[in-house]
């Protein structure tokens, strides 16, 4: 007990420097972790669909609404890993009704069996997340020739929610739900000639542009639903240690530490899409941009509602809906 005494009242300094870092880096990891959805709402008799549920936020998203009683359906692009994941959604939430079907964004034609297949199958959709996404990929191209993050992020998710319409009104009130980020705020505009060309390609700025176009989105189509019992918000989850940064340098070696120096968890990341999903009070809001689970400021660029229904147009162009 005495060399015990000695040992603290020598490192008395260390020790209590010790337990303060500790202190702060917790207080630290609570406040970067964000909001938290705090609803108990059911989901039984609902049916979900989540797009890139096989991991990161979307299983985590995938995995609370099962348990809150849903019927979720994967839309996953990689089948292997789409199947692992739906193990373990099953298996986390304990209930069976958790469903896998083949989705690729970067394909039109993959997007249009989805919804085909969904509208056939399905009786009923509550609720909509668009989920998937790709980040600062290298120059790259759909195999419909458009710019992959442009066309993953925004137009495969335009072509598919439109696709999805009618069964998501038949089945109000529902709600679609359009994975942002803070990033939309780093551009001024949409400018897809320029995204589009491998000369004048910015990782970062088409990543920018996508997101943007995804809250451009849902505040054209917020307004198109009015009086239907549809809601369409975009969300920022925060910056989340996922496989989304698959494409920066080094990502493999840091990923497993981003969580200690401030990144949100999947889980954590989660929580705003979750409640935008269930929170009773947000049943009739619509249009709104979302991070930490509550309403916040988009960008200028993001509140301009000329460009927003020149995207709508555009993207109805590109990918060949009529009007």
């Amino acid at each position: 007990m005495d060399d015990l005494r000695n040992f603290l009242t020598e490192h008395q300094t260390v020790i209590v420097s010790l337990a303060a870092t500790g202190v702060a880096v917790v207080v630290f990891r609570r406040w970067m972790g964000g909001g938290r959805c705090h609803s108990t709402a059911r989901l039984d008799g609902k049916t979900v669909i989540i797009t890139g549920a096989n991991t990161g936020i979307g299983k985590e998203t995938a995995v609370d609404l099962a348990g809150r009683g849903a019927k979720v359906i994967l839309a996953c692009r990689d089948k292997k890993r789409g199947e692992t994941a739906l193990s373990e959604v099953i298996k986390r939430s304990g209930n069976q009704q958790v469903f896998l079907k083949s989705l690729d964004l970067a394909s039109l034609e993959s997007v249009r069996n989805f919804a085909e297949d969904v509208n056939r199958t399905v009786s009923r959709l509550d609720i909509l997340i668009n989920n998937a996404g790709v980040m600062m990929s290298p120059y790259m191209k759909t195999s419909d020739g458009f710019e992959m993050q442009f066309g993953t992020n925004h137009l495969g998710h335009f072509l598919l929610t439109n696709l999805l319409l009618d069964k998501l009104k038949g089945s109000a009130p529902s709600r679609i739900i359009n994975l942002s980020s803070l990033a939309h705020t780093f551009t001024k505009g949409i400018d897809y000639d320029k995204m589009s060309k491998e000369k004048s390609y910015s990782p970062l700025e088409a990543y920018s542009q996508s997101k943007l176009a995804n809250v451009l989105f849902s505040r054209e189509l917020s307004k198109r639903l009015q009086g239907t019992g549809v809601t369409v918000n975009s969300v920022h989850p925060g910056g989340v240690a996922t496989e989304l940064g698959r494409y920066f340098p080094g990502f493999s070696l840091l990923s497993p530490f981003l969580s200690l120096v401030g990144f949100k968890t999947p889980w954590e990341g989660a929580q705003t899409s979750i409640n935008c999903a269930v929170e009773e009070s947000l049943e009739n809001v619509t249009g709104k941009y979302f991070s930490d689970c509550a309403v916040q400021k988009e960008s200028e660029a993001a509140q301009n509602d000329d460009a927003a229904k020149a995207l709508w147009e555009m993207s109805v162009k590109m990918a060949g809906l009529q009007k």
